[in-house]
């Protein structure tokens, strides 16, 4: 006796199998007339990056690639952090002294919501949306280091910010089968009430430093 799960199952069994040609027709006939590509400038790209970054509440530090670790310094001073966690593979010269740095090598996820925040670098931005995107290789950092911390300090060059999603999008499919996760400022949620509630599923406060 067929029941209503089989059912489900073998309708969406349908839609996912081969596509006919007749649903590619109807795909290649889709209207893109959106914008493909950037038509702003570098400086014009990173202004409005940093607007809609702040649109979000992030703060955002500029510097250049020899002060990255006298940037991180300050952004942490400011609010007053002094142990952070960071990637397998984040550089060596871009941790100040004075301050304590741990390697995420398989915490415990106990572990990491103790911490006082995490420290990544992401592996492009968009301007248009102000989103930044992380990438989860194993030198990269587990999703959950940039999920269960209530502070990201993020660095981000000039070069790794393109201007459209469709530019982003092609640059994500390089990656293959590898975890992504786009953040658009600190985790925020207006879901009850309309109460804007930061926190929720993701880090509080997002700094992030821009490297040019």
């Amino acid at each position: 006796m067929s029941t209503a799960r089989e059912d489900i199952l073998k309708r969406i069994r349908g839609i996912n199998g081969p596509r006919h040609a007749s649903h590619q027709h109807e795909y290649d006939a889709l209207l893109r007339d959106y914008h493909q590509t950037g038509a702003l400038g570098l400086e014009e790209r990173l202004d409005l990056f940093i607007d809609r970054l702040h649109d979000y509440d992030a703060i955002v530090y500029r510097c250049a690639p020899q002060r990255i670790a006298e940037t991180v310094a300050h952004a942490l001073n400011t609010h007053s952090k002094s142990r952070l966690l960071i990637a397998p593979d984040l550089p060596a010269e871009w941790l100040p002294e004075g301050f304590c740095f741990t390697r995420d090598a398989g915490l415990s996820y106990s572990d990491i919501d103790a911490s006082e925040g995490v420290m990544t670098e992401c592996i492009f931005a968009i301007a248009v949306t102000g989103t930044i995107v992380l990438r989860h290789s194993p030198g990269d950092g587990r999703r959950a280091l940039t999920l269960i911390p209530d502070y990201h300090l993020c660095i981000v060059f000039a070069n790794q910010v393109v201007e459209t999603v469709p530019q982003a999008i092609r640059e994500m499919a390089a990656f293959g089968d590898v975890p992504l996760t786009t953040i658009s400022g600190p985790s925020a949620t207006a879901d009850i009430e309309m109460t804007r509630v930061k926190g929720v599923h993701g880090p509080r406060t997002l700094n992030v430093i821009l490297v040019e």
